[in-house]
């Protein structure tokens, strides 16, 4: 199986794998107990949250979840309406904003990028929260986050950033006042995320019981999680530069072996260059993914994939349905060589040419 579902979810660091273990296999007391080995799965707690802050601005506190969808409805949910957001956020975000009432929901021009004149006029005192994502899982678009923000706090407002697939690649602005961000789609172990939380920001609680995190965040820890993801934060750290310069080759890479038939969806300049999510006149995308089982792409996000509604991300930048339903998502990064996905690429395209010929 050749796999290009980055967005979907990252392969597991070994780093990461490594650092769980011994709290899965040989150890395992609770994080909040007094004893001593509550103590010790503490301080293993306090390591990987230590090393999950440290891809985050400064001036907050690193708060575990289950998930990046429990800390967006978290953030959401504690801040309250009204809401600005916009129309290519992910569904844990407008899903969300739906649930707590009163909400604006921005335009995208044809890039993917947020029509900021529209935000200038949506973002006004009263608003209690802006939320955007920092580069969006569909089409890899960066948003300008730092804009805003400043925008936000000019009418008041905390400012949201759905880092999640950002995080570790994408420099985060200093401005957002809380981050979510998620451990599996950075090469860590699924079932954690977490929410930063600026110093100042206080949130009504989403999950009640024992306050185990300071913020208020209810539920008992898994150091082996937690390990998890603070060791797989710590290798993308180490390895942000190599991994960016990877990136870059692998996208030039399949440019060139997709050839001119296909286009992009999205900015190209104002993008993350490990997602590259391409349209082709005509194709037929369950047609492509049966004839290529040994080949882990998506027809969009992996959230909504088999609902076959077409993407409302691709809707929101004008695509029609034919459109939006002849394009797929390839997705690489530090596990993907050149050789598998420039081979990869190449049946996708024959495979896409037969069934023109075929029609």
């Amino acid at each position: 199986m050749t796999y290009l579902d980055y967005q979907a979810t990252t392969p597991l660091a070994p780093e990461a794998f490594d650092a769980m273990l011994p709290w899965l296999r040989d150890q395992h007391a609770n994080p909040h107990s007094a004893h001593r080995a509550g103590r010790a799965a503490k301080a293993v707690v306090e390591v990987g949250r230590e090393q999950v802050a440290a891809l985050l601005p400064t001036g907050g506190t690193v708060s575990f979840t289950s998930g990046a969808t429990e800390a967006l409805n978290w953030a959401i949910k504690g801040a309250g309406g009204p809401v600005v957001t916009l129309a290519t956020e992910h569904a844990a975000v407008l899903d969300t904003v739906g649930a707590v009432g009163e909400a604006t929901i921005l335009p995208v021009r044809r890039d993917g990028l947020v029509d900021l004149d529209a935000a200038r006029a949506a973002i006004r005192p009263g608003v209690k929260l802006v939320a955007a994502m920092l580069v969006n899982n569909e089409i890899g678009v960066i948003q300008p986050i730092a804009e805003l923000a400043a925008m936000a706090h000019a009418a008041g407002a905390p400012f949201l950033c759905d880092a999640v697939q950002g995080y570790g690649r994408a420099p985060i602005p200093g401005g957002c006042d809380l981050i979510a961000v998620s451990a599996h789609k950075i090469h860590g172990p699924k079932g954690i995320g977490a929410l930063w939380i600026r110093d100042g920001v206080s949130l009504s609680p989403l999950l009640h019981g024992g306050q185990q995190e300071a913020a208020g965040r209810s539920g008992t820890l898994s150091p082996a999680l937690c390990a998890g993801f603070g060791a797989a934060a710590a290798q993308m750290a180490a390895q942000q530069g190599d991994d960016a310069l990877h990136v870059k080759r692998l996208w030039s890479t399949a440019l060139a072996a997709l050839g001119d038939d296909w286009a992009v969806n999205g900015s190209i300049e104002h993008r993350y260059c490990g997602n590259l999510n391409v349209r082709r006149d005509g194709l037929d995308v369950a047609r492509l993914m049966s004839d290529l089982r040994d080949i882990a792409f998506s027809a969009g996000s992996a959230c909504a994939s088999g609902s076959g509604r077409p993407s409302h991300v691709l809707r929101a930048i004008g695509l029609s349905d034919a459109e939006t339903k002849s394009s797929i998502r390839v997705g690489f990064g530090r596990y993907t060589t050149d050789a598998e996905l420039v081979e990869a690429l190449t049946r996708i395209d024959a495979a896409a040419r037969a069934q023109r010929i075929a029609a």
